[in-house]
């Protein structure tokens, strides 16, 4: 499994616009081969950058695959106006995020004891 993350920096003043504009092209996303999920997140401390995070069943599907289709053509088409510069992306491998108890050691450093 690989991670597609794009840094996507927005002016300011488009936000809204943005986020309409990606809720129009997110269907040309999820029908891609191989595509198995994506999260879409604001930064907090950096409110004017989005986290795209999209799982993809491995890295050919995203690149070459997406990105040389047609839909990425017509998806980026529909965000690029709202981008103060240019989307960073940058892949990772691995699987899914773990879930359970916390490590005692971890908790007790977290919590200052």
């Amino acid at each position: 499994m690989v991670y597609e993350i794009a840094l996507l920096p927005v002016h300011k003043e488009h936000i809204e616009p943005f986020r309409r504009a990606f809720a129009d092209v997110e269907p040309l996303l999820k029908r891609a081969k191989g595509y198995g999920g994506h999260l879409l997140a604001q930064g907090i401390e950096t409110p004017q950058v989005f986290n795209l995070i999209v799982r993809w069943r491995s890295l050919e599907d995203h690149t070459p695959g997406f990105e040389a289709s047609e839909d990425h053509r017509v998806f980026m088409m529909g965000l690029e106006e709202y981008f103060s510069e240019e989307p960073q992306v940058y892949h990772i491998e691995g699987a899914a995020f773990t879930t359970g108890e916390q490590d005692d050691t971890w908790a007790d450093w977290w919590h200052g004891e």
